[in-house]
């Protein structure tokens, strides 16, 4: 088995790893593009937060905007099907819903 050897790796040439090719360049723009994307993703994930607390805030409770906002996302009648599972299921225990 061959080892990476750090050196072989140029900013733009191949490098050999296990006996094949590796071009630096178009990895780096990958690396760089998924490096992008999740500093945009973390950014997107606070911009919920805050959205999350400002209803919060505002006398909305947060796990019911979630369960609202999950619930729109749903095909309306996939979301029925599971609505009247989760019944069925519910007065079989003898729960209230």
């Amino acid at each position: 088995m061959t080892e990476f050897d750090p050196m072989s790796v140029s900013k733009e040439g191949p490098a050999r790893v296990e006996g094949s090719a590796v071009n630096a360049a178009p990895l780096r723009a990958f690396v760089e593009r998924i490096e992008r994307l999740e500093e945009e993703e973390n950014a997107i994930k606070d911009d919920k937060a805050d959205v999350y607390g400002e209803a919060k805030s505002l006398g909305y409770d947060k796990k019911a905007l979630k369960r609202v906002v999950a619930a729109r996302r749903k095909d309306p009648q996939q979301r029925k099907e599971e609505d009247l599972i989760f019944e069925t299921y519910m007065h079989a225990l003898g729960e209230d819903v």
